[in-house]
């Protein structure tokens, strides 16, 4: 069989930019993907189902309640409108248009975290029948003024737990978590990317939503744990704005794999990360105009990277002229690029074999030695 990179005419991608949905996130394991066969070729009840993995789930993590649901933004969504509508069976129909009934419909959250993370998060409350309501400042938010922005009309506080958020002077989830609760509120926490699967529950949220196909490596799905009763005003969603968002039986079974491998074997860390990178770092060194280095992660997670600083100036390319001829190459590379403009990269590794770090090095080495040639 051929290649579907040639059947379909699709450029091969190097992603050293992490698990990102433009690059479709991550590549399961063996025993996720026989998970995902298994369901493609058998029946179920569907919300026996959703039920006993929930519940499956929940016993892994240790939590009330569980649910799989299509993504991350998916669950932010369901969240939402979960806390929005409760039980209320009239207004889980209704959502979208019952906009001057008496349900409180405020979404209160920090101002640094209204962020963009491939969508607008208030997009996705808006979606659930949500109003987002900022509080504090872009670089600051504390519970104070998280506290002040809450009236009789809001329905929870949101907290985005994610690289993209700001990170200073922002209160805690724990801190959000007493805000809410001295409230009578419920916190949801959107912690799509973040590696621990029940820290934020244990800090308080009601509704912790991560990504499947991120931290936890299966297919591209979601899942919200947390509360049971905040959990079941989830699972009737699927009655309501759900319906359009379903996750099939096969990312049902795929997922639920996944976190139990996610939760059963060791994984990579920071330092095997440093271990892989080692050589990468001093090849890249070895070329004029360049430096790199390993760097944190800066939300926090025991993710190592390499940061590629170019010298413009010397090297008579700007840094985001360099990532786009390299995206744009016969094999596409990837970087994080948050900081082009500063004129430094990140290469996550965790998805690069050594092989391609070699070729990400080499293709670098080649393309800045072309254009002197060039000159």
């Amino acid at each position: 069989m051929s290649s579907l990179y040639e059947k379909y005419q699709l450029k091969q991608v190097i992603n050293a930019s992490g698990r990102m949905t433009i690059l479709g996130v991550s590549t399961p394991a063996a025993d996720v993907a026989e998970g995902v066969n298994y369901g493609l070729n058998h029946f179920f009840e569907m919300q026996d189902l959703v039920n006993k993995t929930g519940a499956y789930i929940a016993g892994l993590l240790n939590v009330e309640s569980a649910v799989i649901v299509s993504c991350a933004s998916a669950g932010i969504a369901q969240s939402v409108a979960a806390v929005i509508v409760k039980d209320d069976a009239w207004l889980l129909e209704n959502l979208h248009r019952a906009h001057n009934s008496e349900s409180a419909r405020d979404i209160v959250l920090p101002k640094g975290h209204n962020v963009n993370f491939g969508a607008p998060v208030s997009t996705m409350v808006m979606l659930g029948g949500g109003n987002p309501v900022e509080a504090g400042y872009a670089n600051e938010c504390s519970a104070e003024q998280l506290a002040a922005c809450i009236t009789p009309r809001t329905a929870a506080v949101l907290y985005i737990k994610s690289h993209h958020s700001v990170q200073k002077s922002m209160l805690s989830v724990a801190q959000a978590a007493a805000v809410a609760h001295e409230r009578r509120l419920p916190l949801i926490v959107d912690a799509a990317a973040e590696e621990d699967l029940t820290a934020y529950y244990r800090m308080g949220a009601d509704l912790v939503i991560y990504s499947g196909a991120k931290a936890i490596e299966g297919p591209t799905s979601g899942l919200v744990l947390g509360k049971a009763q905040c959990v079941e005003w989830v699972k009737l969603q699927s009655k309501g704005i759900g319906r359009a968002m379903k996750v099939g039986k096969e990312g049902i079974l795929g997922l639920t794999q996944a976190i139990e491998r996610y939760v059963t074997l060791p994984k990579t860390t920071g330092r095997q990360m440093v271990d892989k990178m080692t050589s990468f770092i001093a090849s890249l060194n070895a070329l004029d105009g360049i430096s790199a280095r390993v760097v944190w992660d800066g939300a926090g997670r025991d993710i190592a990277r390499t940061e590629i600083t170019f010298d413009e100036a010397r090297l008579g390319w700007k840094t985001k002229e360099i990532v786009d001829a390299l995206r744009n190459g016969d094999t596409a590379i990837y970087f994080r690029g948050y900081r082009a403009n500063e004129g430094k990269v990140e290469v996550d590794v965790r998805s690069v074999t050594p092989p391609q770090l070699e070729v990400i090095a080499g293709c670098i080495k080649n393309l800045l030695e072309g254009s002197r040639h060039e000159a």
